[in-house]
């Protein structure tokens, strides 16, 4: 070091003699302070020994040292590390090594915590739309419905009506005699309007359509009340729906619920759970949330197309693991009835013949002759409905309390995306809901940088319109906070790259 104001500057160091710490063989090193030091070497060369269990460990036992005896009861001691001596050390703190956890279900957006606040977002500022005709779904309170019919403006003739049925058949001559009784005058059926008393004759094979008229008013500035005592009434009889008819102009149809109102489909509640693939709530049931299905992969059942059906080219009924002599039995009954060569290569056979044994014959029963391994005088019959080598260890694997055979199964398997959800995870309702076009998991697959865009344009960015309307984004405001506030991080640490339904073990 130079002189500084005419005195040296002696470098601080950590000074370390006769460290013998598992495979350190009385180490002698002097460690600069306050830098950034590195240990490197081979596996087993003694990082670990020397950061961990000698200078983390004869530092915290330093520290546990310098407090009162009535302190020291409350810890654990720790042993002197077996190294001479250690100066220049002052109290320290370790940041445990470990791996990252192998939890499939785990992912980059999850471990962020990124999804959660997702989950939140798309529960509170989400537009359900029906999963199966794609319209948007309407769910309004009261007040809203009555905000909705004054915006049609002072001087509006409006009728507010209960669709009682909705495409049901049948001829509903009770119910028409029960609306009379309670004192209701008009009733539209099929778009048609009748007066309840006048003859309606509705075919019974046919599809109805019968809503009853609950009021006609005009909007004007007080009629906020009546308005809402007859959409509850309207509620109250059809079950959640509400039809708005403008004289001389458009209808509208409102649900207390978000329902279909062509479909019928409903989303039972828009809650944080129903867009998390670990909860039963919101994940696929045929995957459970995965997004992935392991199944028996043909290329492994017939890994060596050159080896011919008796020389065992379906190997799990060919080998010890997965197989019985039943199987044997079985294969050479269906080859025999399908005129399937057992002593041509599988590569030599028709598609048709090798899809027949991968796949099956469907309840087409036949006659296979077992004899004893044992006893070659003994033989059985029996009828078998084949029923496929895939579908026979698919579900041998799902019915086996055997966690060997699952295993010896597996080999056999490899993962594919899950049909019923291609991949995404969660149930079609959850997927219906949208933000700006997009469902949850079309977010979670975009890389850092392409979600920090899309949160941040939510609200309006660079003088662009924002995605969500003015309540949504009062709404919606802290809880995008905290989202740009984790992709800001992963963005600054070089991550901008990496999508956020990654897999965390990748």
């Amino acid at each position: 070091m130079g002189p500084t104001n005419g005195r040296v500057r002696r470098e601080r160091k950590i000074v370390i003699r006769g460290a013998r710490e598992h495979n350190l063989k009385d180490l002698n090193l002097d460690i600069p302070r306050d830098k950034l030091i590195v240990f490197t070497g081979l596996s087993g060369s003694g990082k670990s020994s020397l950061a961990f269990d000698t200078l983390y460990g004869e530092g915290q036992r330093r520290y546990i040292e310098s407090l009162s005896a009535y302190a020291r009861q409350f810890m654990d001691q720790i042993d002197k590390p077996d190294v001479d001596s250690i100066e220049g050390l002052s109290p320290t703190i370790a940041i445990e090594q470990k791996t990252v956890g192998k939890n499939p279900r785990s992912t980059v957006g999850t471990v962020t915590e990124i999804y959660d606040h997702m989950r939140l977002l798309y529960a509170r500022a989400g537009v359900p739309h029906c999963p199966s005709c794609g319209q948007e779904m309407n769910a309004l309170t009261v007040p809203q419905m009555v905000e909705r019919a004054m915006v049609l403006g002072t001087g509006t003739n409006l009728q507010i009506l209960a669709p009682l049925v909705r495409g049901r058949k049948g001829v509903y001559r009770k119910e028409l005699e029960d609306l009379e009784k309670k004192g209701y005058t008009r009733v539209r059926v099929d778009g048609r309007m009748y007066e309840i008393g006048a003859e309606i004759v509705l075919a019974r094979h046919m599809k109805h359509n019968i809503e009853v008229v609950i009021d006609r008013l005009l909007i004007k500035p007080g009629i906020e009340r009546r308005l809402a005592d007859s959409i509850e009434t309207a509620l109250m009889m059809s079950k959640g729906l509400v039809t708005f008819q403008e004289e001389g102009g458009p209808e509208f149809l409102f649900s207390q619920e978000f329902t279909c109102v062509a479909c019928g489909v409903t989303i039972p509640e828009m809650a944080p759970r129903i867009f998390s693939f670990n909860s039963p709530y919101g994940a696929c049931p045929e995957c459970t949330g995965l997004g992935t299905k392991l199944v028996v992969d043909p290329e492994l059942v017939i890994p060596d197309r050159d080896l011919t059906l008796s020389q065992g080219a379906i190997y799990p009924w060919a080998h010890a693991g997965t197989s019985t002599p039943w199987y044997g039995s079985i294969l050479e009954a269906v080859a025999s009835k399908h005129g399937i060569p057992m002593d041509k290569p599988v590569k030599s056979l028709k598609k048709e013949q090798v899809d027949l044994l991968l796949h099956g014959a469907g309840t087409e029963a036949v006659m296979v002759r077992h004899r004893s391994r044992h006893h070659h005088d003994r033989v059985w019959e029996f009828q078998e409905n084949f029923e496929g080598v895939i579908q026979n260890m698919e579900r041998r694997y799902q019915k086996t309390e055997s966690e060997y055979m699952r295993a010896e199964i597996e080999r056999y398997m490899t993962s594919q995306p899950c049909l019923r959800c291609e991949g995404k995870r969660l149930k079609p309702e959850a997927l219906s809901v949208l933000i700006g076009g997009r469902h949850i998991m079309a977010v979670t697959g975009m890389s850092v940088a392409a979600a920090w865009d899309w949160a941040t344009g939510l609200a309006g960015a660079n003088g662009a319109a924002p995605i969500l309307s003015p309540r949504d984004q009062t709404i919606a405001s802290q809880i995008l906070k905290e989202i740009q506030g984790r992709l800001k991080f992963l963005l600054d640490i070089g991550l901008e790259y990496i999508t956020l339904d990654r897999t965390a073990g990748t």
